[in-house]
Order: C-alpha cells, then structure tokens, then sequence
C-alpha cells in the first residue's frame, strides 16, 4: 500500500471511495447523499447552481403546501356574481392568470376564473351579457398537509396550475401555484432586503424595521406593542393590502394607523416584505 494510500485512507473516504459507497446498494442516509454532491461540486464535476438544485428538489419531498402557500388575506378573489364592469379592473391590475370565485361568502369556493377565457367574449362584445358562472372552471382543493413533491406530482398529471388550499374545516386556507414549488427547487431571485427563514420581523436602520407579510397579527402587535384586529387579517399583509384597496407594486407606501408601510418586496399576487416605520 503506497503512502498516498496510506495519508488518504487515514483522512477518511475519498470521493471515489463515497461514490462506490453509494453505487454499491448498501443503506444510504440523505444526509450521506448531501455530503457526496458537496464533495462533487467542491471538486468541480458539479457546479454550485446544479448542487442548488439537486438540494432543492430534496427538500421539497420534507415540505407541506401550508409553508409556502398565500394566504387568503393576500389571495386576489372574485365574487360569482361580479359584473365584467366589476372585475375587469381587478383583473387587469393583478395581471394574474387565474383567479378563485367565491359565492355568498369567501368561504365557498364556486372555481376558478382564467383571463384566457375572457378574451374571446371580450373581442366579440359578447362579455357583458355572459354570466360568470357559465365562465369559471372547476377547482382543485387540497389540504394544507399535502406534501409538494406529491402535489408536483398531481400537477403534472392533471396538467393544472392552481389549486385552493383548504384547512382541518374544509374552509379556503390560501392558494398554491405550480410555480411556487418549482421555486422552492430552482429558488427566487434573492433581494436585497431579504431576511432569513427563522426571522420575521428585523430590526433595520435607524427607526425601520424590515417584516414579512406573512408575520401573523398577534406576533405584529406583540413586538411594536400594537393593537390591530385579526377579526378579519391573519397577517399583517393582508391588513397592508387592505389599506392599499390593490395589489401595490414595490416601493408604494402607505400609512395605517401610528406605523408607515412601504412596499419592499411584490409580486403579481402578493406582498412579500414589508419596510415598517413606527410613527410618533
């Protein structure tokens, strides 16, 4: 045995070593699959964006629909019995694709309205005189507890982009989009006035401080020592979005109550950061 041997073997596995290991049918842990791709990419055979992946696509397998679903206080809703007059403007200023219809109350979910159906009644004159009940299509319900790489999954099957996430109740909890678990594997574009997971409220510059949306209201009041409702609000970018009366793009502000809000961080369905200012 040569003294190279000799050096490597006494510092552990080699790489070669680790890739026979895991080629070789014996009991593999995922943390053990972890460290070879690290290994892989620390030697240059994996690039950090491909490792990044690979991570992320493993991760979704942990992850449950209600971590990374919006909220109902943030989803854009419309009423089965809106008029085009109604919710064209809605429509237009969300720029979103598809939209949950509601009946008497936003508890009951009729099914989901796409913009592409609207089109063609719309270059034939003939969406004033349509019902939208005649345009909506069937929804997909989901409980919050769905795994996402099983959700990925039925996505794919049943070639569906949307579905309505309900709670313990069968009450509307939020919305999830194919789009927001592919972003859990591929990831977002990272903002600068991005905070980390185990935070929701950070402390910033001077008398600012940087909040997610999704910060429940009782957690809001408890640290700037507020009194907001939750009567209507789980989170605090739903009361944000109220006041706004529309979907505020990055950089609006607004003023509720004794605190300044400033848009951070949105996209064409949600608030996602907050720059809160206490005033007085």
């Amino acid at each position: 045995m040569s003294d190279e041997h000799s050096r490597n073997g006494s510092s552990g596995k080699t790489f070669l070593d680790k890739i026979s290991h895991f080629l070789s049918g014996e009991p593999q842990s995922r943390k053990e699959l972890l460290e070879i791709l690290g290994t892989a990419q620390e030697n240059g055979l994996l690039d950090h964006e491909a490792l990044s992946i690979i991570q992320g696509a493993l991760q979704v397998s942990d992850m449950k629909v209600k971590e990374i679903m919006i909220p109902r206080t943030q989803s854009v809703m419309i009423s089965v019995n809106a008029t085009p007059s109604e919710y064209l403007d809605l429509v237009i200023d969300s720029a979103h694709s598809r939209f949950p219809v509601y009946g008497e109350t936003k508890d009951e979910i009729e099914g989901l309205l796409l913009t592409k159906d609207l089109l063609p009644l719309a270059a034939k004159g003939k969406l004033e005189k349509t019902s939208l009940k005649k345009l909506i299509r069937p929804a997909t319900f989901i409980p919050e507890s769905k795994r996402l790489n099983v959700l990925l999954r039925e996505f794919r099957e049943t070639r569906t982009h949307m579905a309505v996430v309900i709670d313990e109740y069968g009450v509307m909890a939020g919305l999830v989009t194919i789009e927001d678990v592919l972003e859990q594997i591929v990831g977002e574009i990272e903002d600068e006035h991005d905070i980390d997971d185990e935070h929701l409220i950070k402390h910033g510059k001077d008398n600012q401080f940087i909040v997610k949306a999704i910060t429940p209201i009782e957690e809001f009041n408890e640290h700037f020592r507020s009194n907001f409702s939750d009567n209507e609000f789980d989170t605090i970018g739903g009361i944000a979005l109220s006041c706004f009366g529309h979907l505020p793009e990055r950089g609006e502000t607004i003023e509720v109550d004794s605190f300044h809000f400033k848009v951070l961080n949105a996209d064409n369905r949600a608030i996602r950061l907050l720059e809160v200012t206490p005033l007085g």
